[in-house]
This record gives C-alpha cells, sequence and structure tokens, in this order.
C-alpha cells in the first residue's frame, strides 16, 4: 500500500488542492497529515481522501477542526496515534517539542515515526526506525512537498507541489 504523508498545509488552499490532486491521480486514498492545518474551512478540501490527522501547534479551533474531519469521514486522532499497516508499525506526531519525537524515533517501538514541524524534508534511519518529515504543503521559504511511503518496498518518494 502506497501511504500519503503530508504536514503544515498552514491554509493554503492552492497547495492543498495540488497536493490532494496529486494523491487521488496516485491512487493514495490513505493520507496521514502531521499537523498546523490551522483552519477549519481548510478541512473539506481533503474530502474524498482517508485521511487521518494529528494536531499541531498552530492549529486553533480544535472543537472546529475536529467537526470537520468528521464532517468529510475523516480521523482526527489527538496530539499522538500509532497504527499498523502491513506488519509496519507507525507513530504519528506534529514534532512541536524535538525531545518528543526523538524519544519515538529510538524507543524501538515503531518502524517509521512521521512528523512535521519543521518545514523541512526529512528522511532518517535511527536504529531501526525510519524518520519522515514531508515538509510543508504550504511551502512557506522553500518549495511546497508531500511524501509517500510504500509499505511493500519501504521506500519514501517526495513531491514538489509546483
Amino acid at each position: 500500500m502506497i501511504i500519503g504523508i503530508c504536514s503544515d498545509s498552514h491554509d493554503h488552499v492552492e497547495h492543498i488542492k495540488k497536493a490532494v490532486s496529486y494523491f487521488n491521480e496516485n491512487g493514495i486514498k490513505r493520507v496521514i497529515h502531521a499537523g498546523d492545518y490551522c483552519s477549519p474551512f481548510t478541512i473539506p478540501l481533503f474530502e474524498g481522501l482517508d485521511l487521518h490527522g494529528v494536531f499541531g501547534n498552530n492549529d486553533g479551533d480544535k472543537y472546529l477542526l475536529m467537526k470537520k474531519f468528521d464532517e468529510i469521514g475523516a480521523t482526527l486522532h489527538g496530539d499522538f496515534f500509532s497504527f499498523e499497516i502491513d506488519k509496519i508499525k507507525f507513530a504519528v506526531y506534529h514534532g512541536t517539542y524535538p525531545d518528543i519525537t526523538e524519544a519515538l524515533e529510538k524507543c524501538g517501538k515503531y518502524d517509521v515515526v512521521i512528523s512535521g514541524h519543521t518545514h523541512v524534508t526529512k528522511m532518517d534511519t535511527i536504529g531501526d526506525t525510519l524518520s519522515i518529515n514531508p515538509g510543508s504543503v504550504n511551502g512557506f521559504d522553500t518549495d511546497a512537498m508531500v511524501a509517500t511511503f510504500d509499505t511493500e518496498t519501504r521506500k519514501v518518494q517526495f513531491k514538489e507541489l509546483g
């Protein structure tokens, strides 16, 4: 299975639309968002994806974010969640506190740790754990980015949204 990974969309409507189009055009339905949507009005743009997310440090109205997730059939898990697909254990945390991200990477419980927050793409192996930061959907001062993870090959690919 190929999983879409994104983070830090920060209300950038055009880049969110490009990210969703990229995922849809490539048949990627399960998408993990590592937080910082910011405003709830952007959540309906993700409709049609099997979206799972966590809160980021810039997410304001958490109640309304959760409501918008529910309205599109998506799941907002809170500050952290873990799951398993194809015998691969994943942890998802925004990355607000680097010590927590590092602890998740080093604890040995997870095969893949997904985080955001820094707006910088990253793929590192820490022990037996693959750490992925897709960068920022918003783009800010750099390229707007998303990533994919193939559970069969365990390959990560980054995609610049243009």
